[in-house]
């Protein structure tokens, strides 16, 4: 018999939380080792488990456990896992009994079959390939939305699933002010750019690529032991417990930036997960509070520490090691240029710093358009390639390079691209204020001790998962809510001395 009420409900997310992370074992494997042929087979077990774990989050028995653990946490406010738990369960609790069991059978099945379809798709450079599919899903997309209620507009239940709080209306406020900010910046950065980037556009060998990654990650602070890197089409980090938190990366052997890059991105993720208190394990809280903060970790470890240059001077003995024929006569000026190289790229998750956002805008753009039915799904490889023409001056000349080159709408997450531009600013502000604390941030990535700044990032943000919102995390973090001008003072700074520009 449990001994409190904060006992019982943890006995039934323990049961949840492991049925769910199945479910997500299960779909890792799709992305990184399953037989193509199995596609159909794996669609439906990932929609029973699913479904079960549904049943078990919509159980009478746990608005029961609910209702009593929301009365203990009144009584005893100074448990911060009972409030936490009672806060976070009973929001995830109303959202999932407004989606019937049957629409989340439909909704897996749907997205199981849509990301195989895509990942064909994108080998043929066939949209019409994935037209019907994605057509199916956005279908679905639409009835979650209304299953679920909003106030104002369709995405923000969508976004909310995703940013919790956040709205369509605050974000066309935040991007609004963050494009006026920025396409000036790169209007005067355009006449300046040059191929100062070719040096990183030559033959890495892969397994040096991928040993040189795997050895820089343990040091900052990866756990091996309890997790591991695979290749994917598409870079992603997934957890089934803090103690098995997996990461993916791709490796292009002509080109350093995905690979190396790419794994300090996914390695941002994973610390985070890997950070979470032990306590938390089998819970809601056991993950972080949301994609905007999520993202900020990766983008942090992957911009604000690896694409600095005391990142680079610390790298480059090992480098020029590494790639002896690439890199053998390379100083890190030269190097921490290449990788700092802004030109309008075709791949968001290739583009530099400046730029990427407007990768963001498109898709958030065109996503919004898609739900609100202004845009029909045959048209969206036309659109996407003139949005890009106008935010980038370049347009794809095939669907893989263009509207392909994701996976997120195969898989139904709608909502779930702002995220990442969110976590751009929200990566500044933390880094900040880690700055301000640590002293000479610079000087200890310089000497290659990452602790310092990776005990802090646990100690301020990892260990608390969902225990904390994302706005009262950024709070007590920063002192301040989402705020652009630290990541626009940063951008402005770095890249006036690279180009040699007043930004």
């Amino acid at each position: 018999m449990p001994e409190t009420p904060l006992d019982a409900a943890l006995e039934l997310y323990h049961q949840i939380a492991d049925v769910s992370n199945s479910a997500a074992l299960l779909e890792w494997d799709q992305e990184t080792h399953m037989p193509p042929g199995a596609a159909e087979s794996r669609a439906h077990q990932i929609s029973t488990l699913r479904a079960i774990a549904h049943g078990l989050g919509t159980s009478d028995e746990l608005a029961a456990a609910l209702a009593n653990l929301t009365s203990y946490a009144d009584e005893n406010p100074q448990n911060e896992v009972a409030v936490a738990l009672a806060r976070e369960g009973q929001r995830d609790f109303d959202k999932a009994t407004r989606l019937p069991v049957e629409f989340v059978q439909r909704q897996a099945v749907a997205a199981a079959r849509a990301k195989n379809t895509w990942r064909t798709a994108r080998e043929n450079d066939s949209f019409a390939e994935f037209a019907d599919d994605l057509r199916t899903v956005l279908d679905l997309a639409r009835e979650q939305a209304e299953l679920l209620g909003y106030r104002e507009h369709i995405y923000d239940a969508l976004l909310d699933l995703y940013e919790p709080g956040a709205t369509k209306a605050q974000l066309d406020a935040v991007f609004g002010d963050l494009r006026n900010q920025l396409v000036p910046i790169v209007e005067n950065l355009s006449p300046r750019l040059d191929d100062r980037d070719k040096l990183i556009h030559q033959h890495f060998d892969p397994a040096a690529q991928w040993k040189l990654g795997e050895s820089l990650i343990s040091e900052i602070g990866y756990d091996f032991s309890r997790g591991r890197q695979d290749k994917s089409a598409h870079p992603f980090c997934t957890h089934f417990s803090t103690t098995d938190v997996r990461i993916t990366t791709r490796i292009d052997a002509d080109f350093f930036s995905p690979g190396f890059f790419g794994t300090l991105h996914e390695t941002g993720h994973g610390l985070y997960e890997q950070g979470v208190r032990s306590e938390l394990e089998r819970t809601p809280l056991a993950s972080g509070t949301s994609l905007g903060v999520h993202e900020s970790q990766s983008r942090l470890w992957e911009n604000l520490i690896g694409r600095s240059r005391p990142f680079v001077e610390f790298m480059m003995p090992r480098l020029r090691a590494a790639f002896p024929e690439a890199l053998g006569e390379t100083d890190a000026a030269s190097f921490h240029r290449a990788v700092n190289a802004v030109a309008p790229s075709l791949i968001r998750v290739e583009a530099d710093e400046v730029t990427y956002n407007l990768h963001v805008m498109l898709r958030y753009e065109l996503e919004c358009e898609l739900l609100e039915e202004r845009l029909p799904v045959t048209d969206l490889p036309e659109r996407w390639n003139a949005v890009m023409g106008e935010y980038l001056g370049i347009q794809p000349t095939s669907d893989a390079d263009g509207v392909l080159q994701d996976i997120h709408w195969s898989m139904g997450a709608f909502g779930y691209f702002p995220t990442y531009a969110i976590g751009n600013l929200m990566a500044s502000q933390f880094y900040d204020a880690a700055a301000r604390d640590l002293g000479n941030l610079p000087e200890q990535v310089r000497q290659g001790e990452f602790a310092p700044l990776r005990d802090w990032l646990r100690k301020h943000i990892h260990q608390y998962g969902r225990m904390q919102t994302a706005d009262d995390l950024l709070g007590t973090v920063t002192g301040s809510g989402l705020d652009a001008r630290p990541w626009l003072e940063y951008i402005r700074a770095k890249y006036s001395d690279l180009y040699e520009v007043d930004l």
